[in-house]
């Protein structure tokens, strides 16, 4: 089965931004070229490596990378 990261990340994000720690998170996206998460806040983004990622790991990175 092949996973769409992005629809993913999308269902992530909802739950993420209702947190009090990540209240200013607007936006998780996916590059499959880079493999990288662009983690996009108000004021900046951080980009958190997802190479070779299966779509279980990709959250727990995401979520390592922002807590």
């Amino acid at each position: 089965m092949r996973e769409d990261k992005q629809k993913i990340l999308d269902l992530l994000l909802p739950a993420v931004k209702a947190t009090r720690d990540q209240h200013d998170l607007q936006a998780l996206n996916y590059d499959a070229e880079k493999e990288i998460v662009a983690v996009v806040y108000e004021n900046g983004v951080l980009n958190v490596n997802v190479a070779c990622d299966s779509g279980i790991a990709m959250i727990l990175d995401v979520l390592r990378a922002i807590s």
